[in-house]
């Protein structure tokens, strides 16, 4: 489409080239010409300032599917080769973490919004899967690579839907995986994530009145305490199976069964196929324990035996000497696939 200030300056260049030769004409012609060039955007008059424009779509090719991405109209500060990049990288994680990625193809709709943040991300069941998410005009390279929500979202599509009391191992999951994900990808460091760890699963810990996961639909216990369940079970899975299998063994066999967003499944039937790719009950087990009373994790104890802590400056503290130790290295050990 040709801009308003474009179509001034080729009516007043035909002006120029088509007047009978009127002094008037000419003057008046070149007056318009001069004040369109003047109006023209700098980017325009000289190419190496020039930013390219952004295609409203892609399609972005990851593993065996596509990635349909609409990007937002408004101008943003970051490129749409930066975008790509940030797309790609969180896409990348969690291929890594289910050895493909979730589903052939996703509807990526992306927002633009006030500030520099990653936000309000949801995904939904639809069309093969369907994510919106918003990003901050003023939002950098550093803000993206920082970001978050973007992996969490996606991790979404590899798990089947739940009924609404069931919310909490949805979003648990993706809570949980996201950073794992992240590190096993080269992308967070092991320090990272389990000084996160120790600071927010707290949140996921049973408040007075807590009637178990199933029953206490709070945002501390939705988002945290699913994640606690994920972690708690990929230890014992790991201590069972002398760190042979783990969590990550048991969502990859759901997810491999058509256990997919757009799937609606019984929270029995799916833990229950995870614990037959580990050759153990945990998931079942666990599942019986926390969903429908306050099952505290003394997680004090949990740190200690994976050999994990913060020091007084905030600074992570391995000891490789702890009796779970390998576990905790296994969880967030790089991998390819």
């Amino acid at each position: 489409m040709v801009s308003q200030k474009t179509s001034i300056l080729l009516r007043s260049l035909r002006g120029l080239k088509s007047n009978g030769g009127s002094v008037a004409s000419t003057i008046r012609c070149a007056a318009l010409f001069i004040l369109a060039i003047l109006a023209l955007p700098v980017a325009l008059l000289n190419p190496l300032h020039a930013r390219p424009a952004k295609s409203p779509n892609l399609l972005l090719k990851v593993d065996e599917g596509v990635i349909d991405v609409s990007l937002p109209d408004e101008e943003m500060k970051l490129s749409q080769q930066e975008l790509e990049h940030w797309i790609k990288t969180c896409a990348n994680a969690v291929s890594r973490y289910y050895g493909h990625f979730p589903v052939h193809h996703l509807t990526l709709k992306i927002r633009s919004g006030r500030g520099s943040s990653v936000r309000h991300g949801v995904t939904y069941p639809a069309n093969g899967g369907l994510i919106v998410i918003t990003v901050g005009q003023e939002a950098g390279v550093e803000d993206l690579n920082n970001d978050w929500m973007l992996t969490h979202e996606m991790i979404h599509l590899a798990f089947p839907s739940m009924a609404d009391n069931h919310h909490w191992i949805e979003e648990g999951i993706s809570t949980y995986v996201e950073p794992v994900a992240r590190a096993q990808a080269g992308w967070l460091s092991p320090e990272e994530v389990w000084r996160d760890f120790i600071r927010d699963m707290p949140q996921g810990e049973p408040k007075p009145g807590d009637q178990g996961l199933d029953y206490t639909p709070t945002w501390g216990r939705t988002y945290w305490g699913g994640a606690l369940f994920c972690l708690v079970a990929d230890v014992r899975i790991r201590e069972r199976t002398k760190n042979r299998k783990g969590l990550q063994d048991a969502l990859r066999a759901i997810w491999k069964d058509g256990g997919v967003i757009t799937e609606d499944w019984e929270i029995e039937k799916t833990l229950s196929l995870g614990d037959k790719a580990t050759g153990t009950d945990v998931l079942m087990s666990l599942y019986r324990e926390m969903r429908d009373k306050p099952a505290a994790v003394d997680l004090d104890e949990l740190w200690k035996k994976l050999g994990a802590g913060v020091k007084g400056d905030g600074a992570i503290q391995f000891n490789d000497h702890a009796v779970d130790s390998a576990l905790r290295q296994a969880i967030t050990a790089a991998r390819d696939r």
